[in-house]
Formats: C-alpha cells, structure tokens, sequence
C-alpha cells in the first residue's frame, strides 16, 4: 500500500506549526511519529493534503521537572524515551508499565506519547484496507452510513485504544493545546467524547502542546492490559487503578476503563465506595462489581464482547489488590 500524494511543512517552533496548520486549512493534519496516521493514510482513512510535521519542535520534546514535583512530558517524546527515562519509572510505574506495553520496540522508537494520547478510535469494521471496506459499502467512521457494529445506531462506536490515556487520567493529569485563539488548559480526561468519530474536544487548528502529570504524593497505581498476544496488539480491556492513601485508608481513588468504548471510562461509584475505607477483599470485590457496571463493550474488536466485560471484574480487583500490597 502506497501513502496518497500530500505537501509535508516541517516548523521549527510552535507558533510556526499553529501559523501553518490554520493557513492549511482542514485538509491539514498534523503528524509526529506517524505510526497511527501513515498506515491510515495509506487504507485511506485519511487522505490530508498536507502534513504539518512536529518532530523539528524541540520544546515538544522531551521529559522535565515541574514546579510542584510533577512532570512534563513533551508530547512529541518518544515512547522508548519515556520508558527508559528513571524519574517516569520510580515515580509513575503504571504509566512506565503503559507505555511499555504499547505496540513493539521499533514503533515505540517513532510513537509519540502525545500521539498515543490522541490515537485514532478502532474498530474491526474501519481498520481494513480500502477494498474491504468499499465491499461492505464503507462504514459510519469513513465514506459510509452505516455503523456496522450496531446499524440501528446513529453515531460511531469504534474504541479508544491508548494505553497511555486511562493511566493518565488516572493520575489527574492535565494538557495544554496551542491554537489561533491562544492557549487552552485542560484536564485531560475531559478532551475525550464518547463518539467513534468525533471522539476528541479538540480543534483541528490545535496541537497538543505540554501533558503536565501531577506529583504522585502519596498515591499508588497500577495498570492491566488485556490483549490476544503478548506483545504488539492493542488493548481489549485497559483498567487503570490510582489510589490515594491516608494511612492504610483510602483518602481517593480512581479507576479508568479503556478499549471498551469510544472514550475512557470512570467508574465513579466504585471510587466513592473505596474512600475511607481499607483495601480488604471484601471491599475490593464490592468496588469491582461496581466498576462492572458501566462497562458495555460491542463487538467492535478483539476477543469476545461479554469476555471482555467480565474481565473488568479482574482486572479492577487485580489492580486494586496490587495497589493494596504495594501500601506502606
């Protein structure tokens, strides 16, 4: 498969890439380490007429301190840098674990981090070549008006697949994007929507520009992937679990679901039943159970849909008892 013709921008700064991204128009796109948006391109599922290139950014590069003892990450840092980067392993594992578990070694030398918190939705259905998808008359997501996944449907159910997203979330994280009207600073977990197509609150003029993880204080968080094999696959189910303690009680937690829908999911009863108390198994089970409930994956992707959502009881009670174990 060949990659359609297009006209490649290469800014040297930020203000350079906003500058050229609006004067491009909505036929730009904006391209880091390419590994999502290059095989796309080339089943054309997009097809821009121009690629604004960050990788010449350099203030979109790389890890720093933070004022307060948190971190940031620049959203063109590589995967492999992050995971090989001491600070993000000893204060943030489950993201180090996240990251790690992304894709195979080459990509992760290419992918952005940046890219993968902006991941293009998935769906078995979308991600197939163009004579696939033109012999089923398309889908929903590109060129076609129906969604496969549920047809009666009239919105995109294809599934979010970051790795880095639900530990992000997880961890209170919040993002910066640069635009022609300024500057935005925002929680991250509210840039997702629950929409296949539409599934980021994000400009097409915007680049992610700064993702500012807070210090881990006293919280510990853990992170499960549910895949088919090992290595390389996206995740199926992706449960992260952060969890604040006030002595051997729980002061907050949070528990973010992924690759069951077309956003990360909270699970925000399970996180108010786990405040004040100790993390025994009778109280992680009953959290568990509670996180059960808002996942509803489709049959949309990998492994069987009710598998999927039984393994959301495990995993939340894995990643709640790792938590547990590693309490002081």
């Amino acid at each position: 498969m060949r990659l359609p013709d297009f006209r490649y921008l290469a800014p040297a700064s930020v203000v350079d890439a906003v500058t050229m991204l609006a004067s491009e128009g909505p036929e730009a796109a904006i391209v880091a380490g390419g590994t999502d948006l290059y095989p796309n391109m080339k089943r054309r599922h997009q097809t821009p007429k121009t690629l604004v290139a960050l990788r010449r950014v350099r203030e979109l590069r790389g890890i720093t301190e933070t004022a307060d003892g948190g971190l940031r990450l620049g959203p063109a840092a590589t995967l492999s840098s992050l995971d090989r980067d001491p600070r993000l392993r000893a204060r943030y594992p489950a993201l180090a674990t996240a990251v790690r578990s992304i894709s195979t070694p080459l990509l992760r030398n290419m992918g952005t981090i940046g890219g993968n918190i902006l991941l293009d939705t998935r769906c078995n259905y979308y991600n197939q070549n163009h004579e696939w998808r033109r012999a089923i008359n398309f889908c929903l997501k590109c060129a076609g008006d129906t969604c496969w996944v549920a047809p009666g449907s009239d919105r995109c159910w294809a599934v979010n697949s970051s790795d880095s997203a639900p530990v992000l979330i997880a961890l209170g994280t919040r993002v910066r994007l640069a635009g022609p009207r300024g500057v935005r600073d925002i929680e991250l977990e509210s840039i997702y929507r629950a929409d296949g197509i539409a599934w980021l609150d994000k400009e097409p003029d915007e680049i992610l520009t700064d993702i500012l993880v807070p210090p881990p204080g006293t919280a510990r968080s853990h992170y499960g992937k549910l895949r088919r094999r090992g290595s390389f696959d996206f995740p199926v189910l992706g449960v992260a679990t952060h969890v604040t303690f006030d002595g051997d009680r729980v002061q907050s937690a949070r528990i973010v679901l992924n690759g069951i829908g077309s956003s990360p999911i909270r699970a925000p009863a399970a996180e108010a039943l786990l405040v004040g108390q100790r993390l025994d198994h009778d109280v992680v089970r009953a959290a568990a159970d509670l996180a059960y409930r808002p996942a509803k994956p489709l049959d949309n992707t990998d492994l069987e849909y009710s598998y999927r959502k039984k393994m959301v009881k495990v995993y939340v009670r894995e990643g709640l008892l790792a938590v547990a174990k590693d309490t002081p």
